[in-house]
């Protein structure tokens, strides 16, 4: 038995070394990037309204006869002429888009006996200034 273990030992041989695995080289380490730095937030601003609405405006002889003669803004104008004609009943019943004119309106509205409402922006404009 003492024969087989020391020839057991002579038949080992020594390992061989592995051979060393070539490592491709990190690239070197940036620095991290440092956060950027936050900015107050901007306070919103209330908003402004627009300078030519606000505008007054002077009515025309015509126009006069049913917002006033104040001077006033266009946008006041118009919700004046609205109320004249709710007021009064002028708008038509089967199309309410259309308004029927009395004889304030007619002179406003070129003399037409039924303006729609989109073209009452239109008119308006000739009698302010």
């Amino acid at each position: 038995m003492a024969t087989k273990k020391k020839a057991k030992k002579a038949a080992k041989k020594p390992a061989k070394k592995a051979a060393k695995k070539k490592v491709a080289k990190k690239a070197a380490k940036k620095p991290a990037k440092k956060a950027a730095k936050k900015k107050p937030a901007k306070k919103k601003s209330a908003r402004k309204p627009n300078a030519a609405f606000m505008k007054a405006l002077t009515p025309s002889a015509a126009l006069s006869a049913v917002v006033g003669s104040k001077a006033l803004p266009r946008t006041e104008a118009v919700k004046k002429i609205w109320g004249y004609i709710k007021s009064k009943k002028l708008q038509d019943n089967k199309n309410r888009r259309m308004v029927n004119t009395d004889a304030n309106l007619k002179a406003v509205f070129g003399g037409k006996g039924q303006v729609s409402m989109f073209e009452i922006a239109k008119y308006l404009g000739k009698h302010l200034s």
